[in-house]
């Protein structure tokens, strides 16, 4: 990457104010403005710590990062008493002198922000662990890391005995992006304009965990610090968001932190998840806060992560502010608020999902004055495209969690990406030996969330989208179709919003329902063909052969990815038309390939081999004659070499497995130094998953290999039995 037009972390130059979130929701009227929020930092700190339900408007909060230990262990100064009269004041002042409040200034970024520091009260030690090239290449190459790269070392999965801890000389450009990236430093802007003003926020939403009303959730650990455009593209603005930043009014009784554990493998994951080409939110930083404890199963260290998206919205954004009729609203929830959800909706269609062929209503709203409707300016009706756009973007992401074995394990609506990104790493597997029921989540019961499901669960989500918004929709349609007005709802009665959500209902559900399923069957069909290299689509490929090979796998308890891996071996010359389907006339290559397929499970002393030989014997003719058939549509004269290079290009050879995750988490928790190279070599792998790691068409003596190259082959097997089909737990 070119280094002539890089700027250090505090001088991103920031998106234009009508591209921004803060500059077009509502804030929490705690703290309605950057410079109010600033007065809460130093006057009373607790009011962005202290969990509490947001106004019914507010879409957002005001926040800064401040990761210290929870519960806080409040210390009086010295020589003061403590009494009831005086204790709130004691604990604002504990707080306030752990803010971010003392600005540096040596440094003076360029857009306009200002770098406050904490008081030595929250001096701790800063770790750079991780770094994504493909995070930083692709969202922010204009962002200077200084020499961060080579600070983490050269990327090995072999332990190097002469491996020494690099000496961190003095670099601007990354302890800038340490300090930020950390939680440790904010950038802020308090002047009174709201188009120059700038400061962290976490959003409001409220969502459906595991099928059961939560009310308020939130943005509990998650911090947005900045936003910047694509230098190539300024309509692409990319947020960066800290995860385990310290509490928000969103924490409830959590701690606000996140663990080296569950960051690494968030860190890690999000990454292979782009390289598969599956929709997700991107990994930027891994930066470990050594001397913080946090409380989980047992006592962990914290880490932050920093994660970018063009945007964190959920579907939970949505319900937050239209809650389900049926539900109690007790103190866990607001009650519903359909302005805020137009200005929601009306931010999201245009700027987020930008909505092709929609007349935006132009607002010439003036700040603190409250809209008023233009009736002979009135923008098209959005809401119907809004929910079906996001049906399409998350059936495309969910047919490939399918298509690639990917388990997500909490697919609760505040987890669903109104984009349609794979969000919120927590319990998540990719599937090892191919069990269509597999929970990866141990916390899931029932298997609300095992892998088969996952498709129809998606579609709840946005069932639940459909339903928030079907009022509005409703509205829309008695209005011929055009946008409704700022205060569309006020004096309207409760019995004709529920006339308006029947409407939009009605209108709009079946739509929704085919164009998911649609989608998410096209959408697995082409990457499933891709993986068995096949250029043309049939109508009966799936009955015939997909389903077919599937249930093979489930039968014989195969490995899902190297069997599609190995397929690309395979050539059509191998069956014989006068093979039987016992497989007793079956040609040496083919009994020798179809060896190689039985061998890739983890029970082979298990295996029904006469019973697996002959399954797979019948379904290689058919996959056979299959490819045969398209021996034309390739247009050159190997085709069983092309078809192999294609196979390879769509099958990985590496995986995330959790094995994998576990080595490579107590690596860098037990020796910082060489773990930070394997968790490098790791993410270099995830992010070139086809490549064929570990020498795999080097036949030579284990004996001859490089100690790397071993290494790299060992990470791509399927490893030791007692971790196949391992789960975690939501706890992170």
């Amino acid at each position: 990457m070119s280094t002539s037009a890089k700027l250090p972390i505090t001088s991103l130059p920031l998106p234009p104010p009508s591209h921004t979130l803060t500059k077009n929701l509502t804030p929490d009227p705690t703290a309605t403005s950057p410079a109010e929020f600033q007065q809460i930092q130093r006057e009373r700190p607790s009011a962005q710590r202290r969990a509490r339900l947001l106004a019914a408007d507010a879409h957002f909060s005001y926040v800064a990062p401040c990761p210290i230990f929870f519960p806080y262990r409040v210390v009086p100064e010295e020589g003061e008493e403590v009494t009831d009269s005086n204790q709130a004041a004691v604990i604002e002042r504990w707080l306030s002198a752990r803010e971010a409040l003392k600005e540096r200034e040596d440094v003076q970024p360029s857009n306009g922000l200002h770098l406050f520091y904490p008081a030595a009260a929250r001096e701790q030690k800063r770790e750079l662990i991780g770094l994504s090239e493909t995070g930083l290449r692709d969202c922010l190459p204009h962002l200077d890391v200084g020499d961060a790269f080579n600070l983490l070392g050269t990327p090995r999965l072999s332990k190097d005995a002469e491996a020494q801890e690099q000496s961190e000389t003095e670099n601007v450009a990354r302890q800038l992006l340490v300090d930020v990236l950390s939680g440790h430093a904010t950038l802020l802007n308090a002047q009174e304009d709201m188009n120059e003003s700038w400061a962290p926020w976490s959003l409001r939403y409220s969502g459906h965990q595991f099928g059961t009303w939560a009310g308020q959730l939130g943005d509990g650990r998650a911090i947005s610090i900045l936003a910047s455009s694509h230098p190539s593209d300024p309509e692409l603005v990319y947020e960066l968001q800290l995860k385990g930043a310290g509490r928000t009014p969103f924490s409830r009784t959590a701690d606000g932190l996140a663990v080296v554990r569950s960051s690494i493998r968030e860190f890690l994951c999000a990454e292979a998840m782009h390289a598969l080409g599956i929709p997700t939110t991107r990994s930027l930083s891994l930066i470990s806060l050594p001397d913080l404890p946090v409380l989980r199963e047992r006592v962990e260290r914290a880490c932050v992560l920093t994660r970018i998206a063009p945007s964190f919205i959920r579907v939970g954004s949505f319900e937050a502010l239209n809650p389900p009729e049926s539900m109690f609203f007790g103190g866990g929830q607001q009650s519903k608020d359909l302005e805020a959800l137009r200005v929601l909706g009306e931010w999201v269609g245009k700027r987020v999902l930008k909505l092709v062929d929609v007349k935006w209503t132009e607002r010439n709203q003036v700040p603190g004055e409250s809209e008023v409707e233009d009736k002979d300016n009135a923008g098209d009706a959005w809401g119907r495209k809004l929910v079906l756009e996001s049906a399409t973007r998350n059936a495309k992401m969910v047919a490939g969690w399918q298509a690639y074995g990917f388990m997500h394990g909490v697919i609760n609506t505040d987890n669903v990406s109104i984009m349609g990104l794979t969000i919120d790493y927590g319990p998540y597997a990719f599937m090892d030996v191919f069990d269509p029921y597999h929970i990866c989540n141990h916390s899931d019961g029932e298997g609300r969330y095992n892998y088969q499901s996952q498709p129809s669960v998606i579609l709840y989500a946005l069932r639940s989208l459909l339903n928030t918004l079907a009022p509005l929709i409703g509205a829309e349609v008695v209005r011929g179709n055009k946008a409704v007005p700022p205060h569309w709802s006020k004096d309207i009665s409760d019995d004709q919003i529920t006339e308006w959500r029947k409407q939009g209902t009605e209108l709009v559900l079946k739509d929704l329902e085919d164009t998911f399923q649609s989608t998410c069957a096209e959408e697995y069909k082409l990457i499933m063909h891709k993986r068995l290299g096949l250029r043309r689509i049939d109508a009966d490929d799936e009955s015939t052969l997909g389903r077919p090979l599937l249930a093979l796998l489930a039968e014989h308890s195969l490995d899902f990815h190297s069997t599609f891996r190995r397929l690309a071996y395979f050539r059509p010359h191998y069956v014989q038309p006068t093979d039987e389907a016992d497989g007793k006339s079956s040609t040496p290559e083919l009994n020798e390939f179809v060896e190689s397929l039985m061998a890739l499970t983890p029970e082979t002393q298990m295996i029904d081999a006469l019973k697996a030989k002959a399954d797979w014997t019948r379904w290689l003719r058919r996959y056979a004659e299959r490819v045969e058939s398209e021996r034309g549509l390739w247009g050159v004269m190997d085709m069983d070499d092309e078809r192999e290079k294609a196979i390879r290009g769509a099958n990985p050879r590496f995986v995330l497995r959790q094995w994998v995750l576990e080595e490579v988490i107590k690596k860098v928790e037990e020796d910082p130094t060489n773990g930070k190279r394997v968790l490098r070599k790791v993410l270099q792998m995830a992010c070139n998953p086809f490549e064929p790691w570990g020498a795999e068409d080097d036949s030579s003596s284990t004996d001859a290999l490089d100690p790397e190259i071993l290494e790299e082959r060992r990470y791509c097997g399927i490893g030791e039995k007692q971790m196949l089909g391992f789960q975690c737990s939501c706890s992170s």
